[in-house]
């Protein structure tokens, strides 16, 4: 026996398509062709489907962004977590660090129903884009000038960029990844799909 497979076959993965195995004789001359017995991989479940790395990878940075979003959006917006609330952020944002007031009502937006919509899996390469420049932006406005490093000592007079560039490199991974699993996306493809078909 080979891998679960009578003799004188011997198994070949075929990395184009799991689900198929190549093996060939082990007969000098012999042709490669599909053996009527293959042993699933272990990572095949029982219905034939196997582990998707981008679609897990996308649905862990997804939540994970969704996490960290909803927190510092609560605070901006609904002033939970010892935020300050719509008003007092508009105030801060505005008169303080002085975004016109269009882009700190859209950083507010972004933050609290992103992650919203990142949690769903809705729109999420956009939502993904948004932050990457979103974030972009507040390095430039209001971190830049304190360095890479977060205020960990107590001892810097701001925070610095290190957790921007963090959240935006788990963005443009999103770009690339898509939604993964468990998804409203895959809703929405699956069924602009069987319009077109």
């Amino acid at each position: 026996m080979v891998n679960g497979i009578s003799e004188p076959c011997a198994k070949v993965k075929n990395l184009k398509n799991p689900k198929i195995e190549l093996v060939h004789f082990s007969g000098p001359g012999d042709e490669p062709h599909l053996c009527s017995k293959t042993q699933k991989p272990f990572f095949m479940k029982q219905n034939s489907t196997y582990i998707n790395g981008p679609e897990v990878a996308g649905t862990i940075l997804r939540l994970t962004m969704a996490a960290i979003l909803f927190p510092h959006g609560s605070q901006l917006l609904l002033g939970w977590f010892g935020g300050y609330g719509f008003q007092g952020t508009m105030n801060y944002f505005t008169q303080v660090v002085g975004l016109p007031w269009i882009l700190g009502f859209l950083v507010i937006l972004l933050q609290f129903f992103g992650a919203i919509l990142l949690f769903t899996g809705l729109a999420t390469r956009l939502v993904a884009i948004s932050v990457v420049f979103m974030f972009m932006g507040m390095i430039v406005t209001s971190h830049a000038e304190y360095g890479f490093f977060m205020n960990w000592s107590g001892q810097q007079a701001g925070e610095g960029y290190e957790y921007h560039i963090l959240v935006i490199g788990m963005a443009i991974a999103l770009l690339f990844t898509g939604s993964g699993k468990y998804a409203v996306d895959n809703l929405v493809k699956a069924k602009i799909s069987t319009k077109n078909q």
